[in-house]
């Protein structure tokens, strides 16, 4: 058994799990910029990913088992080069779940679910409706059917963290300039109103559970130096079932390090 294997097995009998989640825009491109090197360095149990934007057969997954993490599983999109999500972890999963059994959200590899004892862990990447109103349609049509969805499996799996990029930023506080993207795809009035549902249906934003301070984003555009000048957007989120708000521990942001243009975020929760 490896150390790094060894050293999660037993913080996992001390029942304390962080999961980091990082929309990674490519991850062979994140790769590039360190992205893995700095991954070895945050200690992290499992990994979700979204916008990998590859196949397994593309990477060389010796450097993932050298970062700490011989477990891993893609869901990518039959678009060469599109959305995917993944799930790298320490310690082996009990299930691995690939999709969420709707042909046109499957197509573009969006849902991953691995489940650990009584908690399961998912990395989702929502569709963005910027790109126009046939996108901005289906974004509204994902949000309808993966609610719908996650009301289903939370009856079979109650303890869920569901980690990833949203595309939806939840209130004013989450976005620079909240007047100015009132009309945008991202921050729409609908939108926000689904974030709100969500919520009330049984989860907590991990981030905002510990941080209520503003200008505490996950994403910048790269145009007209946004992300030095900090006008961003908080879209990716942890979001934890609360039956499991007690056993949070910590949430945090991890908004100086550059891979993308999102950064990773983590949550850690004490499952005893």
């Amino acid at each position: 058994m490896e150390n790094c294997e060894l050293f999660s097995i037993l913080r996992l009998v001390l029942s304390t799990m962080k999961i980091i989640s990082y929309n990674v825009n490519g991850i062979r491109s994140a790769i590039s910029k360190n992205w893995l090197e700095w991954l070895a360095l945050q200690n992290a149990d499992v990994v979700c990913l979204q916008e990998i934007k590859a196949t397994a057969d593309q990477l060389n997954l010796s450097l993932l088992e050298a970062a700490g993490f011989p477990y891993y599983y893609f869901h990518s999109a039959q678009k060469k080069g599109y959305s995917g999500v993944a799930i790298f972890s320490k310690v082996k999963p009990d299930h691995i779940e690939v999709g969420c059994g709707i042909e046109p959200y499957d197509y573009e590899g969006r849902v991953l679910r691995a489940d650990f004892g009584e908690v399961s862990v998912m990395s989702v990447y929502h569709p963005s409706g910027s790109s126009g109103e046939v996108r901005q349609a289906f974004k509204m049509g994902w949000l309808a059917d993966f609610q719908k969805y996650i009301d289903a499996l939370k009856t079979k799996h109650p303890k869920l963290i569901i980690c990833g990029d949203y595309n939806i930023c939840h209130q004013a506080i989450d976005i620079h300039d909240p007047k100015g993207n009132a009309k945008n795809s991202g921050f729409l009035p609908e939108e926000r109103q689904w974030i709100g549902n969500f919520l009330e249906s049984g989860f907590i934003d991990s981030f905002r559970h510990f941080h209520h301070e503003p200008h505490q984003y996950t994403w910048w555009t790269f145009r007209a130096g946004a992300r030095g000048n900090n006008k961003g957007w908080r879209i990716d989120y942890c979001m934890v079932s609360k039956n499991l708000e007690e056993n949070l521990k910590e949430a945090k942001i991890y908004a100086e390090d550059v891979h993308s243009d999102h950064c990773g975020l983590s949550v850690t929760l004490k499952l005893a």
